[in-house]
């Protein structure tokens, strides 16, 4: 089994003196790993993936990266390992879409310099990895919900990280786009060993995960193959919703709620 080279450990987290929204929380993540965290509106998994990314520091708890400590890495070169894609894709500016994709080889170019032709064609490599490639020239404000998410993942990628952390990417996408999404993310994993921890509402989307982890109240409920958390009783216990129903079709999952 391939040896975790990111791994938090019990993470603690509470907002303002407040009552712990994340606790105990453990997860690692090994080179082309998939994880998908799932869990009802405020059980803990934007903060926890926040924490992940760097963004928030936890009460306790210890995030490796490498075998050393998170915080302990300059943020520079930390951002050459992790990419953290956020939900809101709002910006007030009207970028050109290559110039925001490009911003995302930051980490990559001496400080003062202009991007080379190289990192042109790291930006342009990772739109047309996505499928956004005709966007290239648009302004970012003036392009759909689904695609600026989809650029905004871009951004992401022209990163070259090791894990990509992502935070309910596939909500404002339909159901081609939200497809296309997973089926890219695969095969980054399987080709160029990206591990992905993405938060997810759309259970449907699992199937091709390694591992799911499902929070309730802060805690982890379940973790395991998608075939083992994705089960009546457990979704039934994570939801709070007595009336969730599952059926298994092949390697997928069908999930609903009786009305």
């Amino acid at each position: 089994m391939p040896q975790a080279w990111f791994e938090a450990r019990h993470l603690d987290y509470a907002y303002a003196n407040g009552p712990l929204v994340v606790r105990s929380v453990s997860v690692t993540s090994t080179p082309g790993s998939m994880t998908a965290v799932i869990g009802a509106n405020g059980s803990g998994k934007s903060t926890l993936i926040r924490m992940l990314a760097g963004l928030l520091r936890p009460l306790a708890g210890t995030i490796l990266l490498d075998s050393v400590a998170l915080d302990e890495w300059q943020p520079r070169l930390r951002a050459r390992e992790i990419a953290y894609v956020p939900q809101s894709t709002a910006t007030a500016f009207p970028f050109r879409v290559i110039d925001l994709v490009l911003s995302g080889r930051t980490p990559h170019t001496l400080r003062f310099r202009f991007e080379s032709a190289h990192d042109s064609e790291k930006a342009m490599e990772a739109l047309d990895t996505v499928g956004a490639a005709h966007l290239a020239g648009r302004c970012f404000t003036s392009l759909s919900g689904g695609e600026r998410q989809m650029v905004i993942l871009a951004r992401a990628l022209a990163q070259e990280p090791r894990l990509l952390l992502l935070d309910e990417p596939s909500s404002s996408l339909d159901l081609k786009h939200r497809a296309d999404l997973i089926r890219t993310l695969a095969r980054l994993r399987d080709t160029k060993h990206l591990s992905v921890i993405m938060i997810t509402h759309d259970l449907q989307l699992t199937g091709s995960f390694n591992q799911v982890l499902a929070l309730r109240d802060g805690e982890v409920a379940a973790a395991g193959r998608p075939d083992e958390v994705l089960r009546d009783h457990l979704l039934r216990e994570v939801y709070g919703d007595p009336n969730v129903r599952t059926q298994r079709m092949g390697d997928q999952t069908l999930v609903w709620v009786e009305l």
